[in-house]
């Protein structure tokens, strides 16, 4: 009898040890804990092309560890539309609070959200169309975000146009490579995110358009980020950028995540008339608020003003 009572003392315990096993493979992949509504929004960085006009892309599924967020169907999105803040609503899924990393979006490039084609192209200011092509439509974002046990979360995913499509040729673009594509997009959630709002006076007023980069402290390199990378991509170790209005000098850097950070203003010209801005220089800036443009902390839900003065690096 005793030898019978360990024979199934054994089995249970191999049997719990398989379930628990099993458990913790379920929660590799989805958090434990309380659910919470997630919504997902999608925002954008500008392009600094003045040709163009709208950058369309056709989303046709969003998946969160594998599954299809709920709400959602294919849908056409002009990114230029939502800029400094603004953002679309994709869907929503009901998600255990926790840190996800496994995040996808599938684009459909042929056709848009009403059959027409193409499905995701780059409308220039003369109302032409160029088709965008990549070599795969599955774009694996390299970040991760966290659901908080709240009864509503809202992640925004910020498409950064200036690193995910670069010109070719004559008014030609082009999908960046699939790794620098996956680098091209963050994921943050709202509640957690900070924003820098800040105004410049351009003394000297020779630039056509300034934009504004942030970067990690620490993580800039003058010789490497103002030179062509990769697929042809200026500042692209920037976390975040923003066109400076050309007429209230006002710029916005929207959900940045709590850290330390350095803010460098770029000055852009159209050097040789044919309707492109080119890169000119980076501009001296003059915090006039007392701010550390080199040190900026940002914490959760702060909104940080910085003005300053800007002229060309003697």
């Amino acid at each position: 009898m005793k030898k019978l009572n360990l024979t199934i003392a054994a089995s249970l315990l191999v049997l719990t040890t398989f379930i628990m096993s099993c458990s913790n493979d379920n929660n590799d992949n989805y958090p434990s804990g309380e659910k919470s509504a997630t919504n997902f929004y999608i925002t954008d960085a500008p392009t600094d092309n003045t040709n163009v006009k709208g950058v369309i892309v056709t989303v046709a599924d969003v998946k969160v560890n594998g599954v299809s967020i709920e709400g959602f169907s294919k849908t056409t999105v002009d990114l230029m539309q939502y800029q400094n803040g603004m953002t679309k609503l994709l869907g929503n899924l009901e998600l255990n609070a926790g840190t996800y990393s496994n995040i996808t979006l599938e684009l459909d490039n042929e056709t848009d959200a009403n059959g027409n084609a193409p499905g995701s192209y780059v409308l220039m200011i003369d109302g032409t169309v160029k088709a965008l092509q990549n070599a795969s439509n599955s774009i694996k974002i390299n970040d991760s975000f966290e659901v908080l046990a709240t009864s509503t979360n809202n992640i925004v995913l910020d498409f950064d146009v200036r690193k995910a499509i670069v010109a070719e040729g004559s008014n030609e673009f082009k999908f960046v490579t699939k790794s620098e594509l996956a680098n091209s997009i963050r994921t943050i959630n709202e509640a957690e995110a900070g924003e820098i709002k800040g105004s410049v006076n351009d003394t000297e007023n020779t630039s056509d358009k300034i934009i504004v980069y942030a970067y990690a402290k620490g993580t800039f390199n003058l010789s490497k980020e103002t030179k062509a990378q990769g697929s042809g991509v200026l500042f692209a170790n920037a976390l975040n950028s923003a066109s400076v209005n050309s007429f209230t000098g006002k710029y916005e850097l929207n959900f940045l995540a709590a850290g330390d950070y350095e803010l460098h203003y770029a000055s852009y010209t159209d050097e040789d008339d044919d309707g492109k801005l080119e890169f000119s220089t980076l501009l001296e800036a003059e915090s006039l608020t007392g701010i550390d443009l080199s040190n900026i902390s940002v914490d959760t839900s702060l909104n940080i003003n910085i003005a300053v003065k800007l002229k060309a690096k003697s």
